[in-house]
């Protein structure tokens, strides 16, 4: 009897393929887990992440219910330091301070990404924006402190943009930018924006050359113009991107620290005061470190709170197509 005549639940034929029992074969186990031998390359890794991450994020949650200044004996404080933050107007300003340096250290930088990429690929040669993105990516490779000590210098009264100011007639308009209550934080806020701007210009240039230029072609043959291409096309095609953007410069904007500390040290007065500068005072030179280690805790939970949803979101759009 033939295969094509064989009842259904008829032994197999000699050409017919033998199951794991009949071949002597071992039948793979479902539900196995990690061999021992995997978990010996991830341990060093997984050790130093605890070491380093971990158990000081658990010894800061711990601190953050005492009342202690580093040296003598832990004092229980309950949920007072976290009161106190929620509570002391200074603190709050410190915090909102945080949340205004995002639209510099975020909005600004992409924004214009999403403008100086779409001309460079638009315009620019291959080999131009191969330079042109060496060029604009050099401020992410400066160091933080050279970058702060020299927009320090520049911002000045007797620096460049004071002179270039004086020079074109605007005279009036110098100062010091970062000694005045007014123009101290968004001065801070331009700093972060210049450093950003490299790393969000090359990661969206990234993600355009990725797209296919027939969508191009389809956009130019139903009549969409260079904003509609970009509305349509580059834009839902970039979301990944944008969305690793939006992270990077986020958490830099809430833990920003070593601008800050360079140009302004906070001041002038706290007009430029950031919970990461704000936790190194509190904790160094207050010794409150129960009060600085709550405010340690209430930043790790914003930036939480914030990068959480962009994440959700871009994973959802990336699912969607």
């Amino acid at each position: 009897m033939n295969d094509l005549t064989r009842p259904s639940g008829a032994p197999h034929g000699a050409g017919a393929p033998r199951s794991h029992k009949e071949r002597g074969a071992p039948r793979p186990r479902k539900g196995r887990g990690v061999p021992n031998r995997y978990w010996a390359f991830v341990a060093p890794a997984l050790l130093a992440y605890a070491g380093f991450v971990l158990w000081p994020i658990v010894q800061t949650v711990r601190y953050s219910f005492y009342n202690w200044d580093g040296i003598s004996t832990l004092q229980g404080a309950g949920l007072s330091n976290y009161r106190t933050v929620f509570t002391n107007g200074q603190l709050l300003g410190v915090i909102g301070h945080a949340f205004v340096l995002i639209l510099y250290f975020s909005v600004i930088p992409i924004v214009l990404g999403l403008a100086v990429a779409t001309a460079m690929r638009r315009f620019v040669s291959a080999k131009m924006s191969a330079v042109a993105r060496v060029v604009l990516f050099l401020p992410q490779v400066v160091p933080l402190v050279a970058a702060g000590i020299a927009w320090n210098w520049m911002l000045s009264t007797t620096g460049a943009v004071d002179q270039i100011l004086q020079k074109v007639g605007l005279g009036s308009l110098a100062h010091s930018w970062l000694g005045d209550f007014s123009t101290a934080l968004p001065s801070v806020g331009i700093i972060g924006a210049w450093v950003l701007l490299g790393l969000c210009i090359v990661l969206l240039l990234a993600g355009m050359t990725k797209i296919e230029s027939s969508l191009y072609e389809a956009a130019q043959l139903d009549g969409a113009g260079p904003l509609r291409e970009f509305l349509s096309v580059t834009l839902p095609s970039i979301r990944q991107e944008i969305g690793v953007c939006v992270t990077v410069t986020v958490i830099a904007a809430l833990s920003a620290f070593d601008i800050v500390y360079i140009s302004t040290q906070g001041g002038p007065g706290n007009a430029t005061m950031v919970p990461g500068l704000e936790i190194y005072q509190l904790a160094f030179y207050n010794r409150q470190m129960g009060l600085a280690s709550a405010l340690a805790v209430v930043l790790m939970v914003l930036v939480l709170v914030c990068i959480l949803p962009i994440q959700w979101y871009v994973r959802r759009g990336s699912g969607d197509r």
